[in-house]
């Protein structure tokens, strides 16, 4: 018995209209991916630049000018903190010996964290603190900052030892520092903050002030 005869479906012609009609579709997107793609590696650039700007701009108020002849933007160590954060570490040189050290310290203020940056001496000393980023109350909690107010200036010189690790609280927290009316919760975080980056500080301070 012999199988049934299916016809074979004819081949399919496109118009030339049709032709054309995709050629210019298909142009159309590859130059707009193309655009997309220039504007992307621009965007790119410039946003990274930004970023080291910005991290010199933060690191040269902590680091003293003075104290190195690196670039402490460059010179980096990434380490892990007490709460298991990875943290980087830029590192302030003079003639190849570490003579400084800055890294990012978070603390929780009242509307959540904040993130400053600590610089610290070779001798365990404050170099400076500046702050990066907050969501405090303005004209209460961003007191922190130092364009609106020089508390966050009475750190520098400071250390463990000076004041004692107990006084490194506010004052109605029976310590020495300051805190703003209205506002203690902000500056009590502050304060843990630079309290937990001294601590870091003092449990890797070898490693931190290595040469290599």
């Amino acid at each position: 018995m012999n199988a049934p005869h299916i016809p074979l479906a004819e081949p399919v012609t496109l118009k030339p209209q049709t032709l054309r009609h995709g050629m210019i579709l298909g142009i159309f997107c590859f130059g707009f991916g193309l655009v997309l793609a220039i504007t992307h590696q621009i965007t790119s650039d410039d946003i990274a630049s930004r970023a080291l700007e910005d991290k010199q701009n933060s690191l040269s108020q902590v680091i003293p000018e003075r104290i190195h002849d690196n670039n402490p933007v460059t010179d980096t160590l990434v380490m892990r903190n007490a709460g298991d954060k990875e943290i980087t570490i830029y590192r302030a040189r003079m003639g190849g010996k570490v003579t400084g050290v800055a890294y990012e310290i978070y603390g929780t203020g009242y509307a959540g964290e904040m993130k400053l940056m600590l610089g610290i001496g070779a001798d365990g000393r404050v170099l400076g603190v500046r702050v990066l980023a907050h969501k405090e109350t303005p004209g209460l909690g961003d007191k922190i900052e130092v364009k609106k107010g020089d508390w966050i200036l009475r750190f520098d010189g400071l250390s463990l030892g000076n004041p004692p690790p107990e006084r490194w609280k506010v004052k109605k927290d029976g310590g020495q520092f300051d805190q703003f009316a209205g506002a203690t919760i902000t500056p009590r975080g502050v304060l843990a903050a630079i309290r937990g980056g001294l601590d870091f500080f003092a449990e890797n301070k070898t490693k931190l002030l290595e040469a290599k």
